[in-house]
């Protein structure tokens, strides 16, 4: 018996969905059946995330790529290939997602790295774009609210170019203390700096 048939007939007793193969639950979902997802969503939920967190070393990460490929499971139930076997396009997904994952962290890596070349150089406009200029002012705002010991001896270091010993022995500190406020600075601007301007400004 078809399993369309075989389930519309009034006659017919309860489904039992945890009881029905893959390949039942896959033709339910293309017909939107909530129960048939939501059983796919009981079968698979935990061996998906466990298969993402080997990969991202995250939980929360983990658990928020499984939460979206069932949203998009379910968004596009009706689009779903009932050939193509359930557990292979679940495992593809995730693969593929983690991938993006890894891809869009390495594109942040890299403009951070950006940044922070850009912050320690001074070179802010290397080819007159608009979004460097606008990267730039930003940039320099925030360098005005540093701490006022800490915005001194970042200047000096990157508009007067001077070394860390010419620092010290001008300002009368250590070495190590000149070293310390310049890494600290960085990593205030680079807090303060949300992810967002770097897709706005470097994508």
């Amino acid at each position: 018996m078809e399993l369309s048939k075989k389930y519309s007939d009034p006659n017919s007793t309860m489904i039992f969905y945890d009881k029905l193969s893959d390949k039942e639950l896959a033709v339910l979902l293309s017909n939107k059946d909530r129960s048939a997802f939501t059983e796919i969503y009981n079968r698979y939920k935990a061996v998906l995330f466990l298969h993402s967190l080997r990969m991202l070393k995250d939980d929360l990460e983990a658990e928020d790529l499984v939460h979206d490929l069932f949203s998009a499971l379910w968004t596009r139930a009706e689009k779903y290939n009932i050939e193509t076997p359930l557990n292979y396009y679940l495992y593809r997904s995730v693969k593929n997602r983690v991938l993006d994952v890894f891809a869009h962290k390495k594109v942040q890596n890299k403009h951070m790295e950006s940044l922070q070349e850009i912050i320690e150089s001074g070179s802010y406009i290397t080819d007159n774009t608009i979004r460097e200029k606008e990267l730039g002012k930003l940039i320099e705002r925030e360098i005005t609210l540093l701490p006022k010991k800490m915005r001194e001896i970042f200047e000096m270091s990157r508009n007067q170019n001077l070394s860390h010993a010419l620092i010290a022995a001008e300002l009368n500190i250590s070495d190590k203390t000149v070293k310390k406020q310049i890494n600290n600075a960085i990593k205030i601007l680079r807090n303060r700096l949300d992810l967002y301007v770097f897709f706005n400004f470097f994508l």
